[in-house]
């Protein structure tokens, strides 16, 4: 998954083609709507105030969201000294650079700083990073791995080092058959994210949180009965699939993100759970719907469009709930409007 994600020149990421939007593979909030930047800009405000002027973005896609953010914050007298972007896709990288040549404050960076006071931001970033599958037979776990044989790829099954084993909640009590991912590269993720809020705030004072968006569930409802395949999945042209081995290097390839797992990664490391909400949940407490009333309904070439993507941000039948959003942080709080949305209980 790394290398069909990831490998210089070849993989998807690091490849080409064009990945969102109608001539790409799939499109996220950012794309729908300038509200969910604009939204998420007065969310993050309330964080820099407690911290620094500072936003790190980890995969900006086109950079819409960075856009529509700096251009919320400029038009509300929000201060935003300094915005980074970490971008693994040179593609992807070339656009955003398109796309922000107006704001001076953006700046690119090839890896995360070894200490950073802000806030950082990852909308769609967990699901993109490389699982591993595990797969139990007879009572032991095994990784399912990738061979080359007759001419195809095909899996392959391998005893499974403890390392993963104990990545899987309740790992005894699953049924033989019982197929689903770890995610190490992303708890990795998790200890680097701490590890720098940590040093930011032991080098200034000031601490820093970060606002990761993706789908996913917490542990208690990733590991049922319904998904004893897993939740692999991959995206060609606007259609999702399970088949990996389908266009190497050409198709997105992700799977649903263990929350729990997260948030037990970022607390280990010394951060602390503000907030772990649903994407409707997380949007209506930051005033999404008072920004689109700002909007007149009587105007409907410009309402209608804004009220339909608001619509699909927010349904339970469309991205409201199986989006979450989960806030972990050093030295911040998160303001008490989000109290009634939040579920961290669920964790």
């Amino acid at each position: 998954m790394d290398l069909a994600l990831y490998a210089p020149d070849l993989g998807y990421y690091s490849g080409g083609a064009a990945k969102l939007g109608k001539d790409g593979d799939f499109t996220t909030a950012p794309e729908m709507t300038s509200l969910f930047g604009e939204t998420l800009a007065h969310a993050a405000d309330e964080l820099m105030r407690q911290s620094s002027a500072h936003i790190l973005e980890f995969g900006a896609g086109t950079g819409k969201l960075a856009a529509d953010i700096l251009t919320e914050c400029a038009a509300a007298g929000i201060t935003v000294e300094r915005y980074s972007i970490v971008e693994l896709s040179g593609e992807l990288r070339a656009r955003q650079q398109q796309t922000l040549a107006e704001f001076p404050q953006v700046n690119w960076l090839d890896d995360f700083p070894q200490a950073f006071s802000g806030v950082v931001i990852g909308n769609e970033v967990l699901d993109a990073m490389p699982v591993s599958l595990v797969v139990k037979h007879d009572g032991r776990w095994h990784e399912r791995g990738v061979v080359w044989q007759d001419g195809r790829f095909d899996y392959e099954d391998r005893p499974c080092a403890a390392e993963l084993v104990e990545q899987i909640p309740e790992a005894d009590a699953l049924p033989d058959g019982y197929l689903t991912e770890v995610h190490p590269v992303a708890i990795g993720f998790m200890r680097t994210l701490a590890g720098m809020l940590t040093a930011g705030h032991e080098q200034n004072g000031k601490g820093g949180a970060a606002i990761l968006i993706d789908y996913g569930f917490p542990g208690s409802e990733f590991y049922l009965d319904q998904r004893s395949q897993g939740t692999l999945m991959c995206h060609y042209r606007h259609h999702s699939h399970p088949d990996p081995f389908y266009l190497p290097g050409l198709q997105d390839i992700t799977a649903h993100v263990d929350f729990t797992a997260m948030a037990y990664a970022a607390v280990r490391n010394g951060l602390e759970m503000l907030g772990y909400m649903s994407q409707a949940g997380f949007l209506m407490s930051a005033g999404i719907a008072d920004r689109l009333l700002q909007t007149s309904p009587e105007d409907v070439q410009l309402y209608l469009p804004k009220a339909n993507a608001v619509q699909k941000l927010t349904s339970p039948a469309e991205m409201g709930e199986l989006f979450k959003v989960l806030v972990v942080g050093k030295e911040v709080v998160m303001d008490d409007r989000f109290d009634r949305a939040d579920q961290s209980r669920r964790l």
